[in-house]
């Protein structure tokens, strides 16, 4: 198969593509990526060799159509998404522009070049929260209720995605998943900006919210989830990808702390941000009982095996982390428009 995936630099993508080339050796993966500040071509420093780097912006129409006909691109696993609930308040433009308009033009591009498969990577976040006392959980046929710039962008390309499979017949498939962890991750999301806080003896910043809950789902199991997508998923379909394990944002500032052996007075509590989620849960049985799918990561270990990575790549997350636009500590101190 020749594969395109978008924001292959990034967490996520990054770990799709590792994932891919050594899963599928005699396939040709083309990465498409903007290298915008949360994506490094570092995460991918020992696989150059192995792929096809193209630097674009997936709003740049001419490029992305190049990249697919070009290359004879089979199948587009788009990754590329400003993905930071913080920024996408600050900033809720370039959301939009990204999330909305790049899938667009990502879209009109497979179309034009009769890709055989778009596969498009969402969030859970498009459905809303959960209730805290609850059990509830969402499904495939959950309401989209988006409560933040970021999410409610993400719906919309999940509608875009939806649209160009009904109006033009392009054979799309979705997956909305709970929050990733794993190496790799840019260090503003919580477990990655946790581990490398504390590994220089840092407070970590938790919102005041600290009951607030979120499903967590280790990247190599989505990636393996995206493979049987890909593989056996109906076109036209929705999947659904979570682990089940929940956790509150104290709860993994207390792994986190645990697995460095530092002491729990590096808590540190932070005002909330504005339209904060109170809980996220998947309900994964269609994946499971259609696909064959099961996650292989259980959370305690592999948040441990996640911080133990941060600790010995110092020289992967350093030079990111002045990068970061949001200092989450002081974010939400300042009065603003």
């Amino acid at each position: 198969m020749r594969l395109l995936v978008t924001g292959g630099a990034g967490f996520i993508g990054s770990n799709f593509v590792r994932y891919w080339v050594e899963r599928h050796p005699e396939d040709t993966v083309v990465v498409y990526d903007a290298l915008t500040y949360a994506g490094t071509r570092a995460s991918l420093a020992d696989l150059e060799d192995r792929i096809v780097f193209i630097e674009a912006d997936v709003c740049d129409g001419a490029a992305a159509e190049k990249a697919m006909g070009g290359n004879d691109v089979e199948a587009v696993v788009h990754f590329a998404a400003e993905s930071h609930n913080s920024l996408s308040v600050l900033d809720p433009a370039r959301f939009f522009r990204t999330n909305v308009m790049g899938t667009q033009v990502l879209l009109e591009a497979a179309r034009r070049t009769g890709v055989a498969r778009f596969h498009h990577i969402s969030t859970d976040e498009v459905y809303g929260d959960l209730p805290l006392e609850t059990n509830d959980a969402f499904t495939e046929d959950s309401p989209y209720l988006p409560r933040s710039p970021y999410s409610a962008s993400k719906a919309g390309a999940d509608h875009a995605v939806r649209a160009y499979h009904e109006t033009f017949g392009l054979p799309v498939t979705i997956t909305n998943c709970a929050n990733n962890y794993g190496p790799y991750q840019f260090p503003e999301k919580v477990i990655p900006l946790f581990a490398t806080r504390a590994l220089d003896d840092q407070p970590l910043p938790m919102y005041a919210s600290t009951a607030n809950r979120r499903e967590w789902l280790h990247v190599i199991d989505h990636c393996t989830a995206i493979e049987a997508v890909l593989d056996r998923g109906r076109v036209g379909e929705t999947y659904l990808v979570g682990s089940g394990a929940e956790a509150t944002i104290e709860q993994i500032a207390d792994a986190v702390l645990d697995a460095l052996g530092k002491p729990a007075s590096l808590k540190s509590i932070v005002p909330d941000r504005p339209g904060h989620d109170r809980r996220y849960l998947v309900d994964s049985t269609k994946l499971r009982t259609e696909l064959g799918w099961a996650p292989t990561y259980e959370f305690g270990p592999g948040l441990a095996e996640t911080v133990r990575w941060y600790a010995d790549h110092r020289s992967w997350w350093e030079p990111l982390r002045d990068r970061a636009p949001v200092a989450e500590a002081t974010a939400w101190t300042e009065d603003r428009p």
